[in-house]
């Protein structure tokens, strides 16, 4: 599934887009960041971020200004409308995720329930 079949299922922000292109940017050609939903966390689902070769088949792949980001299948129910952010205060460093599906989230925004 292209970005343009799935416009709006997920917003990358200025921030974000700058900072997983410079994370691919030591990557070999064609590689891609996967940001997924997975079970568990201290509230029932955590969010998860790597770095793949390739988009898979299946997945969402969200390109903007050279930043290519991908949602498998399966996360994709839950990230529906969600915005990535990338922040970068005195906390730290870290993605963030604006989630319109979470019912409540942890303190550090890693996990969330729905």
């Amino acid at each position: 599934m292209s970005g343009s079949e799935a416009a709006g299922a997920v917003e990358i922000s200025e921030n974000a887009v700058k900072r997983i292109s410079a994370i691919l940017s030591k990557e070999p050609a064609g590689a891609v960041f996967r940001v997924g939903v997975n079970g568990g966390g201290c509230s029932g689902f955590q969010y998860s971020f790597a770095v793949d070769p390739a988009p898979g088949a299946g997945d969402l792949l969200v390109e903007r200004e050279g930043a290519k980001l991908v949602v498998d299948e399966t996360s994709l129910p839950y990230l529906q409308g969600a915005r990535i952010d990338f922040v970068d205060d005195l906390l730290g460093q870290a993605f963030r995720i604006e989630n319109p599906n979470a019912s409540s989230s942890c303190g550090c925004g890693v996990s969330f329930s729905i």
